[in-house]
């Protein structure tokens, strides 16, 4: 009995649609990204159970280290151009000489009377971690009558005139940050009647 013949087709299959929608979700992607500041000082948040989230734009994030260190840092350029600005006013004085570097920073972390210097220092990074007493925003126990230099509250006083009574602050602690400076940082902000603050952390098993 005689084979049939089954002719060969070659199979085509069109990929122009699939290409398409390839490149519409890459560049959806591209355009809702949202980017994440370089921190110069790491901190290991401590975990929690809590799953709120802070909001992404008109933030002030109070940066604590595990040495004790204080730092300060906007969500945004224009953020660090407005403080700037008004810690000059505040001040009366030019504490900030370049406002436009320092709109670039991602943070900063200095007594007043040194922050210019250290805006053009070559090693700025490496000047912030170190155990410098340059290092590290001056933060008094908040507490009446104390003598202590507490310059986080004038820093905290310009932000909230300039960006006004929507921003929100947040505090962002090392785990192994020591109790006391984190009450201190506390103290300092109720001492301004700033009562109302997020505590970042860690989500819990999110790096098991």
């Amino acid at each position: 009995m005689g084979r049939f013949k089954v002719t060969k087709q070659d199979t085509f299959i069109d990929m122009t649609p699939m290409s398409d929608v390839m490149v519409l979700l890459l560049t959806f992607f591209m355009l809702t990204a949202t980017f994440v500041k370089d921190e110069p000082v790491k901190v290991n948040t401590p975990g929690s159970v809590s799953e709120i989230k802070i909001p992404a734009s008109n933030l002030l994030t109070i940066f604590v280290s595990p040495k004790g260190k204080v730092y300060l840092s906007m969500d945004s350029p224009q953020g660090m151009r407005n403080l700037a600005e008004q810690v000059n006013t505040d001040q009366e004085a030019t504490v900030i000489s370049d406002i436009e570097t320092f709109s670039k920073l991602p943070m900063f972390g200095t007594p007043m009377n040194v922050i210019n210097a250290w805006m053009k220092a070559e090693n700025k990074n490496d000047l912030l971690n170190s155990n410098s007493p340059e290092a590290g925003i001056p933060c008094g126990s908040g507490e009446e009558g104390s003598l202590e230099k507490d310059e986080l509250k004038v820093w905290v006083t310009a932000a909230r005139e300039a960006c006004g009574e929507n921003m929100r602050i947040a505090i962002k602690a090392d785990h192994r940050t020591p109790y006391k400076t984190i009450k201190n940082v506390m103290n300092s902000l109720r001492s301004i009647h700033e009562n109302r603050y997020n505590l970042i952390t860690s989500l819990k098993g999110a790096d098991d």
